[in-house]
C-alpha cells in the first residue's frame, strides 16, 4: 500500500510529534488549517458517528478567557502535590493559549447518531475515544505541516462551556493550541524536566492473559 519512503515518513511523524507550549504569533494559512481539520474529520469513529465539532478561537479576548480558565485550574491542581512537587509543577509552562494564534476546542456530542449507535451501546465511552482519534490525527497533521500543537487539559468543563457558549450536553474534550514555534523539543517536555520517564514497552506487554 505504501512505499518504504512513505512508511518511513509516517513513523517519523509519529516519533517526532510533541506536546508544545511555546508559540510564535505568526498566522497560519486557512489552507493549512483546513488540511488539519480534514485530517481530524477523517479519523475513525465507532459506528461512524463522527461525534466531534471544532470551535476555532483566534480573538485575543476569547483566548484570554480560556487562558484564565486553564490558569485557575492549574493553581487548584497544585495543592494535590507535596511542597517540592507542587513548586516544580507551578514552574512548568502548561499552556500557550494566549501565545498561539489559534486554539481549537474539540468537542464530543454523545447524541450524534441517535440512541443506538452501532458498537456504542455496550461501551458508551467509545464516543470520546473516537474524538481522541480525531485529536491524534490533528497532532500528526500539524507536525507534518511544520506546526506545533499543545493539548491543554487544565480547565473545568463548565468554565469552557460558559466561555464558548457550548450546550450542556456537549463535552468540551480538549483545548488544542496550534502555531509555529522555534522551541520544538527533541523529547517530551515532561521527560526533559524529569517529571516522568517513558516506560519500557516490554514491561507493558502481556501474552494471552493479564500479567503473563
Amino acid at each position: 500500500m505504501f512505499c518504504n519512503e512513505e512508511k518511513e515518513a509516517i513513523y517519523n511523524v509519529i516519533y517526532k510529534r510533541r506536546d508544545v507550549r511555546s508559540f510564535l504569533p505568526d498566522p497560519i494559512s486557512p489552507e493549512i488549517i483546513d488540511r488539519v481539520l480534514q485530517a481530524a474529520h477523517h479519523a475513525p469513529s465507532v459506528g461512524f458517528m463522527q461525534p466531534w465539532n471544532f470551535i476555532l478561537v483566534s480573538s485575543t479576548e476569547m483566548k484570554e478567557r480560556l487562558a484564565w480558565a486553564a490558569e485557575k485550574e492549574r493553581k487548584a491542581l497544585a495543592i494535590h502535590f507535596e511542597e517540592d512537587r507542587a513548586a516544580h509543577f507551578l514552574s512548568l509552562k502548561v499552556e500557550g493559549i494566549k501565545q498561539a494564534p489559534l486554539t481549537i476546542c474539540v468537542t464530543c456530542d454523545p447524541t450524534r447518531g441517535g440512541s443506538h449507535v452501532l458498537g456504542r451501546n455496550s461501551i458508551p465511552e467509545t464516543d470520546i475515544l473516537s474524538v481522541a482519534c480525531a485529536i491524534q490525527n490533528m497532532w500528526l497533521a500539524t507536525c507534518a505541516e511544520g506546526l506545533a500543537m499543545g493539548w491543554v487539559s487544565f480547565y473545568k468543563k463548565n468554565d469552557v462551556r460558559d466561555i464558548l457558549q457550548i450546550p450542556p450536553h456537549i463535552d468540551p474534550v480538549a483545548l488544542i493550541s496550534i502555531g509555529y514555534t522555534n522551541e520544538f523539543p527533541s523529547s517530551p517536555i515532561l521527560e526533559q524536566v524529569n517529571w516522568e520517564k517513558r516506560r519500557s514497552l516490554q514491561n507493558l506487554i502481556f501474552y494471552e492473559t493479564w500479567g503473563n
